[in-house]
């Protein structure tokens, strides 16, 4: 009687093969979907963030601009003390301080605004949407229930004063 494939030592070798060769195929497909992320994140723009441990539109911010290509380092410390530091105006101050490209982001200042600032590269101090505006990337959830207030990004010069560097004064559509 013949011996049963299963049993055979030439089968057995070649189910060795094929698991290796499946093991190193899924090894290969694992590097390949992570490839793109590493190359996202090496690409991403590294923003230094100073905020309140417990801000949840801070957080929202953050996500915001991480889902449009910036890299955060977080310090869960408040950032009166940065902002002062940093010499931007109390009166234009909002709950988080950010640093990116050498410019200062004050508050919700949406990513395309940051994006276009980097591009541009003013003579600045940075941006600033003072206040928290519902409606602003990080005070646009759900709870806001779809509400959207105008308000302007500001580019602060480095004397402190100011000038309209965008608008959000439509209602959405």
């Amino acid at each position: 009687m013949p011996t049963p494939l299963f049993l055979s030592p030439l089968r057995a070798s070649h189910s060795g093969l094929q698991r290796r060769h499946l093991l190193a195929s899924l090894s290969a497909l694992a590097a390949a979907l992570a490839a793109p992320r590493l190359v996202r994140a090496a690409q991403a723009t590294p923003v230094e963030i100073w905020k309140d441990p417990s801000c949840g539109c801070c957080h929202d911010w953050i996500t915001h601009m991480e889902a449009n290509g910036f890299h955060f380092t977080i310090h869960d410390t408040g950032n009166n003390a940065v902002r002062a530091r940093l010499g931007l105006p109390q009166k234009l101050g909002s709950c988080h301080t950010a640093l990116v490209g050498g410019y200062l982001i004050e508050g919700h200042v949406p990513a395309s605004d940051v994006r276009a600032l980097l591009q541009q590269k003013p003579k600045a101090l940075g941006l600033a949407v003072p206040g928290m505006p519902v409606g602003s990337p990080g005070m646009d959830g759900p709870a806001y229930g779809n509400r959207r207030d105008p308000y302007d990004v500001l580019l602060v010069a480095r004397n402190g004063s100011t000038r309209v560097f965008k608008s959000y004064h439509q209602a959405p559509r």
